[in-house]
């Protein structure tokens, strides 16, 4: 089984010295880093390069610059996609935004999880855990997602938050760690 194989089945693969997965990598990086160096005047040519990008998107998405991911290709974004400035994706497994989704400057979601053992994260091990976001959730500034949560629709995250278990539908939830706080009677 190859590396890119077990990190697709959430088993312990080597990140940082298989070849494959570093080669995908630098590819991307380097999509990214001439994306956010577009000028917000080239329009079609930043929609043209995030779709490129990113594994799936609907039509009507914007990132503001600066944006940074690991593969790309596991990342997908439902229709009115909004991010502010310095977005960090690290999709080692699938991130999955829904519609009407808005995230504040300086969010970070982040799929990887390294061995609490030094001798495993020496060797470059890591295993990768899927983000599910709902529609219709929007992220304050400063908020970091970690691997294997799920956030339900119609959620707020509050800025500055550290969410490290699953939000359900309909709430405010802020902190570190992130706690729900009230609910959204609709």
């Amino acid at each position: 089984m190859t590396e890119k194989e077990k990190c697709a089945k959430g088993l312990l693969y080597n990140a940082n010295y298989d070849q494959e997965l570093i080669e995908e990598r630098i590819k991307v990086k380097d999509l990214c880093q001439e994306y956010n160096l577009l000028k917000n005047s080239v329009a079609e040519g930043r929609a043209a390069l995030l779709r490129k990008i990113l594994g799936k998107t609907k039509q009507n998405i914007c990132i503001e610059p600066s944006f940074w991911c690991d593969y790309g290709y596991n990342i997908e974004v439902g229709e009115n996609f909004y991010s502010n400035h310095n977005l960090v994706i690290l999709d080692c497994a699938k991130v999955t935004f829904g519609d009407h989704v808005f995230i504040g400057p300086n969010c970070s979601f982040y799929t990887a999880n390294h061995p609490i053992d030094f001798k495993q994260r020496n060797k470059g091990l890591e295993s990768a855990h899927p983000i599910t976001v709902g529609d219709n959730v929007w992220f304050g500034g400063n908020v970091v997602v970690l691997p294997g949560i799920s956030i339900g629709n119609n959620s707020v995250i509050g800025a500055g938050s550290v969410v490290t278990k699953d939000i359900p539908d309909n709430v405010v939830a802020v902190g570190n760690p992130c706690k729900v706080i009230k609910n959204i009677m609709n």
